[in-house]
């Protein structure tokens, strides 16, 4: 996939897209003469996936409220 269409997927723009990849956090490959970056479609569905485990995660731990003291 080219950056611009994970950009549109995870409907961000394409300069977090460059960002994440250039930070490794989103797994791609450079290719061609020009050096054109490519995301494979599951390698973009594992980062989704990671996301929501560890928002799920994130949410389990910080609850919206405290509980009352008893």
């Amino acid at each position: 996939m080219l950056l611009s269409d994970v950009a549109a997927e995870l409907n961000v723009s394409d300069s977090q897209v460059y960002h994440m990849v250039r930070s490794g956090e989103l797994p791609a490959i450079k290719i061609g003469g020009r050096g054109q970056w490519r995301v494979e479609r599951a390698k973009l569905e594992d980062y989704i996936e990671q996301r929501y485990a560890e928002t799920a995660d994130w949410v389990a731990n910080n609850p919206l409220s405290t509980p009352e003291p008893e």
